[in-house]
């Protein structure tokens, strides 16, 4: 998803993050809340989801890093979707944001919505639903969306140089949701560091397989800022577990997926998660934490606002 800036140190990162997930707030949300004031929303969110990732599965998995960068960022209100304005560079210009992709299914989602549900359904709502109904679309598990949210009315690109990869620093409940990385593409650039300098000294991370290492630099040169690499080599459009089992042998692409072995509680996870036979173990750990991940700092009630667009503030 993205990289951590290393240049803080791992305790102050650690720290935050338990910031975050000490916010989880679901009060105020509910499976059924627009059950009267939008019947159908489920049902059109999932049938214009599934137009587009029918004809581009990759999507799926920039639909669901769409949903990650807007929760640990002030909570999951929907504001990563804000475009910048002459007076604001927004989260979705920040360095972390510039490679999400799928703001245009988000758009024509919250346009069907609106012919349906005029004023009624935040677009944080659904960027949540289209998050699940991307993974299950690509055979992924599914889950119940508690929902209720509202949107923010804040998106400053510089709060969003602090994202956090929500599957870092040894807590379990991120190694569950870690497994999102079993699907995607990435950049070259974003790991010419661990592959070409990563102590400074023109060396590779030690904590990668040499051979993956070797493999890596036949495709990324130290200036490679456009070419694409697969997450999850060989598998990178089919949501199993063959990320943890990636991850076992030394080659997960970046250094969040390379920490999850080095503390006792994230490798038994890994491990016992690396063969076919725990996919529906580790399906229903997902889809657990993502409803959690759901959960942060959500607003309810008369905080922020429903959207008219899912790209400007109201």
């Amino acid at each position: 998803y993205t990289r951590i800036n290393m240049a803080i140190p791992k305790l102050v990162l650690a720290s935050i993050l338990l910031f975050v997930l000490q916010q989880v707030n679901s009060q105020g949300l509910k499976a059924d809340f627009y059950k009267k004031t939008c019947p159908s929303l489920e049902s059109v969110v999932h049938a214009t989801t599934a137009r587009y990732i029918s004809r581009m599965p990759s999507l799926a998995a920039a639909l669901l890093r769409m949903h990650f960068h807007d929760c640990f960022i002030r909570g999951c209100d929907g504001s990563v979707l804000i475009s910048s304005t002459s007076n604001n560079t927004a989260e979705k210009d920040s360095i972390p944001n510039l490679s999400l992709r799928g703001f245009q299914v988000i758009d024509i989602v919250k346009s069907a919505v609106e012919k349906q549900c005029p004023g009624r359904v935040s677009c944080a709502d659904i960027l949540a639903l289209v998050a699940r109904d991307a993974v299950s679309l690509i055979n992924g598990p599914s889950w119940s969306v508690p929902l209720g949210r509202r949107d923010g009315r804040v998106s400053n690109a510089t709060e969003a140089l602090l994202v956090i990869v929500p599957f870092s620093w040894y807590n379990i409940m991120l190694v569950r949701t870690g497994g999102g990385h079993t699907i995607g593409f990435s950049q070259c650039s974003t790991i010419r560091t661990r592959l070409y300098n990563f102590t400074g000294v023109g060396d590779s991370d030690p904590s990668m397989d040499p051979n993956y290492v070797s493999a890596l630099k036949r495709k990324c040169s130290p200036t490679d800022k456009t070419s694409i690499i697969q997450m999850d080599p060989g598998s990178s459009q089919f949501f199993d577990v063959n990320y943890y089992a990636t991850v076992e042998k030394r080659r997960g692409l970046f250094q969040s997926d390379a920490a999850l072995l080095t503390n006792n509680e994230t490798n038994a996870y890994v491990t016992k998660h690396s063969t076919s036979s725990a996919t529906m173990s580790f399906f229903k750990d997902f889809a657990t934490s993502m409803v959690k991940m759901g959960n942060i700092q959500v607003l309810t009630g008369s905080a922020g606002e429903i959207r008219r667009i899912c790209s400007a503030i109201n």
